[in-house]
């Protein structure tokens, strides 16, 4: 707690305030265009969304996502295998690079797994993994 102004003020109170007050500040136009009625003006016109847009929509996120991931694992790996070459002889700063390498390869396999799964899944869904 600090004195402002002749006013006792907790601090962990102030940044929440402020935080509040920031996210107020932001999400109060958003709210307003929300209530808004937009008008289409005539001749402008679209077709449907189809089912098989989402899904390709839904696959090139699931591709990038898998893909970054894959490549954020390749970089925990490096950096592991960095840790274990500079440990100099120190066994706790080699033991740290292999237990690095290690969730590395594990997370890189989490993410291959769950690859699979959602090919399959896709696969399943759209009726084409049995043909």
């Amino acid at each position: 707690m600090f004195m402002k102004g002749g006013v006792v003020v907790n601090r962990k109170v102030a940044t929440w305030v402020r935080v509040g007050a920031t996210l107020a500040m932001f999400a109060l136009p958003l709210v307003a265009l929300a209530l808004t009625n937009p008008t289409i003006p005539a001749g402008i016109g679209g077709r449907p969304v189809t089912l098989s847009e989402i899904e390709d929509i839904i696959r090139l996120i699931a591709q990038f996502l898998i893909l970054i991931s894959v490549v954020i694992a390749v970089i925990v790996i490096i950096w592991g295998g960095i840790v274990w070459m500079t440990a100099g002889g120190s066994d706790e700063r080699a033991k740290l690079g292999k237990g690095i390498i290690l969730k590395g390869i594990f997370g890189a396999a989490v993410i291959l797994g769950v690859g699979v799964i959602l090919q399959t899944l896709a696969g399943i869904v759209t009726r084409q993994f049995l043909q």
